[in-house]
């Protein structure tokens, strides 16, 4: 029978597996995906090559495990907000999409995928499959409930999530991807929400049924 590991040692392979992960990010940004090997990135976060095969085997299996951490949203056992309030339950997930689009190195990984992915499209795909669409399927998880709930009218929840995400992003995300300084204060951002969410009232909304 084989003995399983104590709390002690859970604890250290998570917090080494955080330094590898930063480090693993700060090098791919500092040098690229293809100018970092997995020796520098042992060195960099302070574990040994044997500690880190154990953890990942390989570099791709380290990117995987990035994107799926900076996609998480605080809690990740969150539940998707209950329908039957579309105002609240859209500035619900307004806010939580400005808080992961806004972490700590969020656009650090975006340009690391944008600068790389010529060379290496399984980037992209990771990028896109691991982190954007189990997010935007969330969404629009969300939404095709609220109208079978009756308080959304829509004939495409995919859509609708698209314009609702485009919306937030499109001010909160984009412009920090080209402008260095970028740095919109809190009112602003939580503007850009709420004007997202009164467009997708005023165009999906069922008429007094989504709070006031």
């Amino acid at each position: 029978m084989t003995a399983q590991p104590s709390e002690y040692h859970r604890r250290v392979a998570a917090q080494k597996r955080t330094s590898i992960i930063e480090a693993a990010t700060k090098l791919f940004l500092d040098s690229g995906y293809d100018g970092t090997s997995l020796a520098r990135i042992a060195e960099a976060a302070g574990v040994s090559r044997a500690t880190l095969f154990k953890q990942f085997t390989t570099k791709a299996a380290l990117f995987e495990a990035i994107v799926t951490e900076y996609w998480k949203v605080g809690d990740e056992e969150a539940p998707l907000p209950e329908p039957g309030n579309l105002r609240a339950g859209l500035e619900t997930i307004g806010r939580r999409y400005v808080d992961l689009l806004t972490q700590p190195g969020m656009a650090a990984l975006f340009r690391i995928v944008i600068a790389e992915v010529p060379r290496f499209p399984e980037l992209g795909e990771t990028q896109f499959k691991l982190g954007k669409m189990p997010y935007f399927e969330s969404v629009r998880r969300y939404l095709a409930a609220e109208n079978a709930a009756g308080t959304a009218r829509l004939d495409d929840a995919e859509m609708a999530a698209t314009q609702f995400l485009g919306m937030i992003s499109n001010y909160v995300f984009w412009p920090r991807m080209l402008l260095a300084r970028w740095e919109p204060d809190d009112s602003s951002i939580i503007n850009a929400v709420d004007q997202a969410v009164l467009t997708m009232l005023a165009r999906y909304g069922a008429p007094a049924t989504h709070g006031p």
